[in-house]
Parts: C-alpha cells; sequence; structure tokens
C-alpha cells in the first residue's frame, strides 16, 4: 500500500505548478506549494503514510464537519435544517449574494461559509467553550492530546475575514444567527485555524467511514443517523461548487480545505488524510484531487461504482 501511494504522489506532483496557495489569509501563504502527503487508514486499523503526511496544516473548512455533527447532536436534525439548508450549490464557497435576494432565505449548504457559520453559532456554549468542545472532540477522535489552532492563523484570520464578517451581519439580520456576531465569529475563525496533520486527518475519515465510531477505541461518539447525514452533504457539497464533478471522478465522500487538506472516508470503512497546498480554482488541493482520483481507482472506492 506504501509503495502505491508513494507512486501516486510522484505521478501527481507535476498538478503543483497549476495551483497557488492561498494567499487571502496571509498566515496561509507561507505553505510550500511542492508539499504533498498523505495518510490512510483501512478497515482494519493498519495505518499507510506516505510523503510529507507529518506536516501540520490548519483543518480550515474541514473543521465544517465536526461543527455540524456536534450541532446536530445539540440541536437535532429540525434545529439544525430550518437555518441551513442541505442543497448543493454552484456558488464560490464565500458567496453571499443568493442570501441577500428576496428567495434567500438561508444559506444552501452547511459547507459553504454562510451556512457554516450559521451551524457554528448553533453549538452550545459561549465564547471559547464552542471552539473548546470541537478541540475536544477532534482530540478524542484522533488520540491526539496536543491538538489545538494555531493563533497566528486564528488572528490572520479574523484581520482580513471582512467578507465573513459581511455574511454573519447579513445573517443576523434575517434572524438565522445564534449569538452575538464578533464571537461567533471568532469561533469560526478558531476551528478554521484548528491545526491537524494526515494522520490526524485520516483517523477522522477513519471514524466517519466507521458510522462514528473511534479508531482505537471502538467508542460510539454520536449516532449512525448523523454521520449519515454528515456522508450525504459531504458527498454533495464538501468540494465546493466543484462537488459535482468530483462526485463523478473520485466517488468518496469528501471535505476539502483552502490550507490544502482533504479529508476522505471510503465505504469500505477507510479513512484517508490529504495535503498539498497548491490550490486550484475552486479552492481544493490539485494534487490531492489527482490523487485521490487515481486512488479511488486503484482501490475501487467510488460508491457509485
Amino acid at each position: 500500500m506504501e509503495k502505491l501511494l508513494d507512486r501516486l504522489i510522484e505521478k501527481n506532483r507535476y498538478l503543483t505548478q497549476f495551483g497557488q496557495v492561498a494567499n487571502y489569509i496571509p498566515a496561509l501563504e507561507k505553505a510550500n506549494p511542492e508539499d504533498i502527503g498523505i495518510c490512510l487508514i483501512d478497515g482494519k486499523g493498519k495505518q499507510y503514510c506516505s510523503g510529507a503526511y507529518h506536516k501540520k496544516f490548519s483543518i480550515q473548512s474541514i473543521s465544517k464537519v465536526i461543527a455540524l455533527m456536534v450541532a446536530l447532536m445539540d440541536n437535532g436534525e429540525e434545529g439544525v435544517f430550518k437555518r441551513v439548508g442541505m442543497e448543493p450549490t454552484d456558488e464560490p464557497f464565500n458567496s453571499f449574494y443568493k442570501l441577500d435576494l428576496p428567495q434567500g432565505e438561508k444559506p444552501a449548504n452547511p459547507m459553504i461559509n454562510s451556512g457554516a457559520i450559521v451551524t457554528t453559532s448553533l453549538i452550545k456554549g459561549e465564547g471559547e467553550e464552542k471552539v473548546n468542545r470541537l478541540i475536544y472532540i477532534l482530540r478524542k477522535i484522533t488520540s491526539n492530546h496536543d491538538i489545538t489552532y494555531n493563533e497566528e492563523v486564528f488572528l490572520s484570520e479574523k484581520e482580513t475575514g471582512h467578507k465573513n464578517r459581511a455574511i454573519a451581519y447579513l445573517l443576523k439580520n434575517k434572524g438565522l444567527l445564534e449569538g452575538e456576531v464578533e464571537e461567533v465569529l471568532d469561533a469560526y475563525f478558531k476551528q478554521c485555524s484548528i491545526e491537524m496533520d494526515c494522520r490526524d486527518l485520516a483517523k477522522v475519515g477513519w471514524f466517519l467511514a466507521n458510522k462514528g465510531r473511534i479508531l482505537k477505541s471502538k467508542e460510539q461518539v454520536c449516532s449512525e443517523e448523523i454521520i449519515t447525514t454528515i456522508l450525504a452533504i459531504m458527498t454533495t457539497c464538501g468540494m465546493y461548487n466543484f462537488s459535482g464533478e468530483y462526485a463523478v471522478r473520485v466517488g468518496i465522500p469528501s471535505k476539502s480545505g483552502v490550507a490544502g487538506g482533504i479529508l476522505a472516508a471510503a465505504v469500505n470503512g477507510m479513512g484517508i488524510g490529504v495535503y498539498g497546498p497548491a490550490l486550484d480554482q475552486y479552492g481544493n488541493s490539485i494534487a490531492g484531487y489527482g490523487i485521490l482520483k487515481d486512488l479511488s481507482k486503484e482501490l475501487n472506492l467510488n460508491i457509485f461504482y
């Protein structure tokens, strides 16, 4: 398996020249665009890694998956989805113009920024409590008690997050946002700044692929129904406005982040974490997509086949 991962990294390495590191968040601009790493944990829990799998990166929008899980645990499906939809979107992840139209009742889904900010507001707790709960659950899932958020990335996001701030105030004006806007935004920026590596990410993928069970202890953290909902939304919305083509070419429930991470949960109980900070036009890791496309074919992981 490691030889396969080595080969797929080398095969897709050339793609990095066509991507670009996220530069609208200054702290992310420091990443090496040539870095590529992957970790795969099979259904039996055996781990395989290749490339820059040990490098830490902020998970960014991948955090939306865990935030949605906690919000569903706190509020139930009705409580969450009356404020945010389940529908895919063809708009960029940080767009909000449809939300300001007369028919723009609520954000399309929890994986775009507007929907994710609503989801974060629904997590119980005030101030630091929201992000502390997310960190606690990620530490539990990964058995890595060192996981926390990167202060530099958080401050960088807070300083430059003008569009997210505009989205949040629009959501508040529409009556969709719980709590104080700036407090919710702090929690949102901090959750996006949580740092992990490919090994941690693969454990989260394994957790999702195994119906909400922790790899090490097999403890059930949340209901299978919540995991089913999350995997469906990852499949239709997890790769932003590239999710449709990604479903055709890869067919693995996945979620990307603009620091270059991709979280994937395969139907055979396999968890995958990929890192490659050179992004395509949609904000997804360009080499990471190439690797997952090839890996899906090699291991027959496409859920639609």
